[in-house]
């Protein structure tokens, strides 16, 4: 354990020792605003779509805002033409259907299914955030998901098709609010958001005493299956061979911190699979004899301490 700790401190020192300076983000954001269907509605919306844009403009990041009666077309279009070395965030915020067989999204001009959006992400290479708060939008998880993709919904089921409160609490959060941040290391990464906004949630309807009519999933290990904000709270061990999900989604922030900051996004990706390395050496250390653990668990502390080493 000492000698674990040494690595670690090493590490520590390696890290604070770096120049303060903030690198510039290769991360686009699109908001996609749905048809408001009445006036109460448009208004919350609006605040939704306030607090994203706030808090990518505390990222340095202008988003793109894509709304009106060409939004199916323009959505295609952005999407089909982003740039492949950035990394990109999509979020919907609206209203949503589900008549039986698909579940859409209402859009101002024609609405859009999961099928299409499905086929409009697919060809992107690049990392893929889908923030989905509409109803019904647990239709358009397993669509959706797939390797390099974050898949967020409100509801766990297309099913579930009544207004949800869930992005109102997500937008809030997402911007850094203090609340949200359950590691305490300045900064709410996607899966915080997630966790955050489905507390918030829930306790909206126990205070309102109603039927909770919305269940939030996240899903970002590929198997199209999405998890519960319960079971990232829960001590209970993990069965063996069973994919985790919200892994990447705890690495994954909007409005980064000062430490964060100092790092390219290249420096952060490389930083991240190295933590996710660390993580898998650690969960197989019973497995290993203490001199080929300890010797793995060097090797990557140092490659770590090289990214921060790296100047941008």
């Amino acid at each position: 354990m000492r000698k674990e700790f040494k690595l670690l401190s090493t590490l520590f020192i390696t890290l604070c020792s770096t120049l303060l300076h903030a690198a510039p983000r290769e991360l686009d954001v699109l908001i996609v605003l749905g048809a408001p269907g009445t006036e109460e509605y448009g208004k919350k919306f609006k605040t939704q779509v306030d607090a994203w844009t706030n808090a990518c403009t505390k990222a340095g990041i202008t988003p793109a805002i894509i709304r009106g009666e060409k939004t199916s077309e323009e959505l295609e279009k952005r999407l089909t033409t982003s740039a492949p070395t950035r990394s990109l965030w999509l979020v919907l915020i609206g209203h949503g259907t589900f008549d039986g067989r698909e579940a859409k999204f209402s859009a101002e001009g024609p609405d859009f299914d999961a099928k299409q959006l499905a086929g409009w992400i697919k060809p992107l290479k690049q990392e893929v955030a889908v923030i989905h708060t509409a109803s019904a939008s647990g239709g358009f998880l397993k669509p959706l998901s797939g390797k390099d993709r974050v898949i967020i919904t409100s509801t766990k089921s297309p099913d579930e098709v009544f207004y949800t409160r869930f992005g109102e609490y997500f937008a809030d959060a997402i911007g850094g609010l203090p609340e949200a941040d359950l590691d305490q290391d300045k900064q709410v990464s996607l899966l915080e958001a997630f966790r955050h906004a489905s507390k918030a949630t829930t306790t909206f309807y126990e205070n309102d005493e109603r039927l909770a009519t919305e269940h939030a999933l996240l899903e970002d290990n590929g198997d199209g299956i999405g998890t519960r904000s319960e079971v990232f709270g829960s001590d209970a061990p993990v069965p063996a061979g069973m994919a985790v999900d919200g892994e990447r989604a705890a690495q994954m922030v909007l409005v980064l911190s000062a430490a964060e900051q100092q790092l390219t996004d290249a420096q952060r990706g490389t930083r991240d699979a190295l933590e996710r390395e660390l993580k898998g050496l650690k969960e197989q250390r019973a497995n290993l004899k203490e001199d080929d653990y300890y010797t793995k668990l060097e090797a990557l502390l140092r490659k770590l301490g090289e990214v921060y080493e790296t100047k941008s």
